[in-house]
């Protein structure tokens, strides 16, 4: 495993910096179902590494194809929302805006196991962004989601397709408005959840990857 970083100290009033994310995972983060990001990185990614300094930045939804199949049975009913609201193909819509609260590498398989109810993606789908690339294992990103008083609707540039998971926004949008989609009491619940969960206390000093 790696080690823990505290979360942002402060919110940028605005931000070009967005993470690209299936939207039915953004749509749990945004309704308080889920806090966690398991995440590796895709075959474009600057410098060919998946940057992981972000402390805060828009969640970007998409619509890959590989959703449908990578997501529980319990997460039917979201899927099926983010469908059926799924903005213009030429369109962008963001909603969300996240800090990131925690920072940690997991290296087992157990690790993730133990997370398996704190999130929407089958166990299928987390065995194969483990086993993806060099080295086994993942980023896990805990995060206090923001709600934007009214989304952003923004033209879908060709440049922010492709298998990478930062997207600098043509341009920086306002945080202005945004509250937390889970209040700090329950927040501070979630975070308990996953300590008790990975056997952690906190402080714990640990390489990183």
């Amino acid at each position: 495993m790696g080690k823990w970083r505290n979360g942002a100290e402060r919110m940028l009033s605005e931000n070009a910096l967005a993470l690209k994310e299936w939207a039915v995972s953004v749509h749990a983060l945004g309704t308080g179902k889920q806090v966690v990001l398991l995440r590796k990185g895709g075959l474009h990614e600057r410098h060919g590494h998946f940057a992981t300094a972000a402390k805060e930045f828009f969640l970007f939804p998409t619509y890959v194809h590989q959703m449908a199949q990578g997501v529980t049975n319990e997460a039917g009913a979201d899927l099926q929302a983010v469908m059926e609201s799924r903005p213009a193909e030429d369109r962008l819509l963001i909603a969300y805006y996240a800090t990131v609260e925690d920072l940690l590498w997991l290296d087992t398989r157990e690790h993730l196991a133990a997370l398996a109810d704190l999130h929407c993606w089958t166990p299928e789908t987390v065995r194969h962004r483990f086993a993806y690339g060099t080295r086994a294992g993942l980023h896990l990103f805990v995060l206090r989601v923001y709600r934007l008083p009214r989304p952003h609707i923004l033209p879908l540039l060709k440049r922010y397709g492709g298998c990478r998971s930062w997207v600098d926004l043509a341009e920086p949008l306002s945080t202005a408005g945004a509250t937390p989609v889970l209040s700090e009491q329950a927040f501070a619940e979630r975070i308990r959840q996953i300590r008790d969960k990975l056997s952690i206390d906190s402080p714990i000093t640990l390489s990183t990857p």
